[in-house]
Parts: C-alpha cells; structure tokens; sequence
C-alpha cells in the first residue's frame, strides 16, 4: 500500500528516491506522458513518505486553522519589525552579503519560481464547482490573469534575463525537488486533492524570508517586484492564505474526513521538501562559485588562448588544460598584480580583459559571472562593487516605477496565428466546455507563452461570467 492510498503508514523510512528531480521536472515541463505520469506518482509517493517524518505542521485542531493563519501573519510582522529596527541602527543585511550573493540565489531559485503556481493545475478541471473556485482564483492569479505584466513567471523569466543569471544546467538536484513536487501535484491534482489542498495552504503564507528578500534585493539595485508582489497577494486577510484556509474548510469531505485531513497534513508537510530559500542563501560561498564557474568554462577556453602571454612561465592555455588549476591560476594572477584584490575591480588588469570599451574578452562573461568576479577581487573591502556606492538609503524604494512589471505592459499581445490557434480549439465540437478546450494551454509548461496568456485571459472573463471572450 503507497502513501498516496494510506498514509497511516507514516513512521516508516522513507523510500529511495528511483527518478531525480531535475529530470521529472524536465520531463513535466514537456507535455507529461503517460511514463512521467507514472514517474510522477511513484516521485509523490518517496516525497510523501520522506514528509511524514518531519515535525511541525498544521495546528492540531483544523478549526483553529483562521487563528493560526493569523498569529503566523502577526509573528512574521513582529519578525520583520525587528529585523528593520536592527537595519536602522546599523545592522549588515542578513541575507546577502554582496550583489553577487542575491543573483546566486535567484539562480537557485529558478526552478521553482518557473513553476509558480503549478501545484493547482489540476483544480481547473473543476471550474463548475463553486468549491474550488478559491483554489482556482489563486492559479488565475498566479498567471495573472493573462497579463503579462502579473504572471509570476513571466516576470521571473524576464527578471533573469534582465540580470543574465539563468542557471545553465549547472544547479544541484536539490534545487528542483520543489519545483518537481509542484509539477506533480498540478499533473496529479484529480487523483491528489487533499495533498494539494495541503500543500497550497503552506505554500501560501506569507514567509518572513520573502519581505527581507525584498527589502535587500532592492537594497542592492536588484527590482524586487517578483517578491513584492507575492507579500501583497499572500496576505492572511484577503490574499491566497485567506483562500487556502477557505477551500480546506469548504472541500473536506462529510465521510472519511480524518482520512482527508490526514493527507491534507502530509500535503502541508511537503513544503519542507528540497533546497529552499534559505538553503539556497546559506549555501553561496563566493570562491567556490567563481571557481565553479570558472571550471565551467575552463574546457571550452583551455585552447582559445595565444601563447604570447605567460603567467609565471606559463601559457594560459596552459594552466587552463591543468585539472584542479583554475584556484592555482588565480593565485598566480595575483602574484602578478593582474588581479589587485581588495581594490575597485577596475584597477585589476584582469578585469580589464573582461569590461569596458575594446574588452579582449568581451562577452565572454554574463553579467552575473562578472559580478562574481567584481566581488571577489572587491573582497567586501570596496562597498558593493560594480553598485552605486554608500550614499544610497537602503529604506528607499528604488524602484517606484517597478520597471520589470512596465516592460511587460508595453509588450505586444499574440500575434495573429497565436489567438487563431485559441479560437480554433474553441471552435472545435464535440462535449467539451468552451473553458475545458481552454485548458492545454494554460497547463505550467504553456501559460507563459503569448497562446497561454491569451487564453488564460479568456478563461478568467469567462468564468467571472463576462460576456464574449475574443479579447
């Protein structure tokens, strides 16, 4: 008997995991197969079962759940408070040491903000029931509502885009075993109810890690409109916490309803799965990573060089063929003053290589492996480096206009042949809803798209009851 059928099971240890993560949520961010589908439901089942070991969780007693949302909401404001209080008296921000830092953690983060909302895919299904329209209101919104300028990942895509800092590949599996889980939920939801139902309520309270992302994001240039916008809509008042406490009370069950709640509960646990924000924070180490990403391109440079210049008898190519040599390579750099630590990076010789007008090495670095190498050549001895300097308030919103969201705005609708495509499936006959043939489209993998947007547009002015839907 599995986890997903009996959960009493609870105390046993948890399976070995058969199906990484990185590659269930590659193969779900393809259209889902009947195999994933299965490797989806066998993933769940380890997760669930590993989720069951852990402590904490929702309050004993579900009727309490109003007040428990609450004093969660009020402890974190309290938490925040505090943590402002310290700033203002000088304290160092607590989460990111340098700009560096904060691009490495929305690098880490990637897999799971380009899933945002994945986990209630499945829920749309059931757009006639009134029970669910909770649930379904916080997936629309999570697309926002078709706007391009709302949709959590369209914003996310183009915020690393902007900031050139996507992960390549090169990110622990750790760090897609949340993203996967969503996947999975959304893929699995008509079989999983009460794990989703679980899993949203904990998803959706406001964390205190999302308010100090935001305040240092902003303090180090970085638009924080991404988190921002999740510490509005996830409020305990109106917002999607206010909605998940509402559709566990109106969808439990009249039979079996501690059966239910008991998955509700390991739904809830899931959250606890996986590389998460603060992980992701606490695992940067600024040498390792730029040694990291060095190596990375250590086997595509190690011919690329002439043999004109020598770092200690050496040839470039030469040091770059040598396995292990990149942290020997950069120690010769110094010796040589080409490298000037604890100095504006502008003064290295190296970085000159790299940066300005006439670079030899122009384009060779993105923006956040130069940043990498700013801050560590910097060594926390030239105040953020690369950034305007100290006169900046940190309490001062940089970002008034929020220009990740405006860019958005102004962007171009779909184009002829993507709104034809959406009529068309409209258009089709047979028993299916005009929302129903609206729904591969806004599946996790295709909402983003111009098609996606279309018809998630389409698909909230219908359900909200507007006449015609040819916008």
């Amino acid at each position: 008997m599995t986890a997903l059928q009996n959960l009493a099971c609870s105390k046993s240890q948890p399976m070995p995991v058969t199906t990484p993560a990185r590659d269930l949520y590659n193969a779900l961010m393809r259209q889902p197969s009947a195999q994933s589908l299965e490797a989806a439901r066998q993933y769940l089942d380890e997760r669930l079962e590993e989720a069951a070991q852990l402590g904490g969780g929702l309050p004993d007693n579900l009727d309490d759940l109003d007040a428990w949302v609450g004093e969660n909401a009020a402890r974190v404001a309290e938490q925040y408070a505090n943590y402002l209080k310290a700033r203002h008296e000088g304290a160092p921000r607590r989460f990111f040491s340098n700009r560096s830092h904060a691009l490495f953690f929305l690098r880490a983060v990637a897999p799971t903000k380009l899933v945002d909302g994945a986990w209630l895919y499945g829920t749309l299904r059931q757009w006639a029931d009134g029970r669910y329209h909770g649930l379904i209101r916080t997936y629309l919104e999570e697309l926002g509502d078709g706007e391009p300028a709302q949709n959590h990942v369209v914003l996310y895509r183009k915020l690393i885009a902007d900031l050139e800092c996507e992960p390549q590949g090169d990110l622990d599996d750790s760090y897609y075993v949340q993203g996967a889980i969503q996947l999975a939920l959304g893929a699995l939801g008509h079989e999983l109810l009460p794990e989703v139902i679980g899993f949203n309520l904990g998803y959706e309270q406001l964390p205190l890690h999302l308010l100090i992302t935001s305040f240092e994001l902003n303090e180090l240039g970085i638009d924080p409109y991404y988190f921002t916008l999740h510490v509005t809509i996830d409020n305990a008042s109106t917002g999607h916490a206010q909605k998940a406490a509402q559709s566990l009370r109106e969808l439990i069950p009249l039979n079996d309803r501690e059966a239910f709640i008991r998955r509700v509960r390991a739904g809830y646990q899931l959250n606890e799965l996986g590389a998460g924000t603060t992980a992701a924070i606490a695992a940067f180490d600024l040498e390792d990573e730029l040694v990291a990403m060095l190596e990375r391109k250590q086997v595509f440079a190690q011919h690329m060089h002439s043999d004109y210049c020598k770092i200690e008898g050496r040839t470039v190519n030469q040091w770059l063929a040598e396995p292990g040599g990149i942290r020997p390579f950069l120690a010769a750099l110094e010796r040589k003053d080409w490298i000037k630590r604890q100095a504006d990076p502008s003064q290295s010789r190296f970085w000159q290589l790299i940066d300005g007008p006439g670079a030899a090495m122009f384009g060779v670095f993105s923006a956040y492996e130069k940043q990498l190498l700013a801050d560590w050549i910097a060594d926390g001895h030239v105040p953020e480096a690369g950034q305007r300097r100290g006169s900046d308030n940190p309490f001062r919103l940089k970002f008034r206009q929020h220009p990740l969201a405006t860019s958005l705005a102004q962007a171009g609708g779909p184009s002829v042949e993507e709104r034809a495509e959406v009529q068309a499936a409209l258009a089709q006959a047979g028993p299916k809803s005009r929302l129903e043939r609206l729904l591969p489209f806004m599946a996790p993998q295709c909402h983003a798209t111009p098609s996606g947007l279309y018809a998630t547009r389409l698909f909230a002015r219908e359900l909200a009851g507007e006449a015609g839907i040819s916008r």
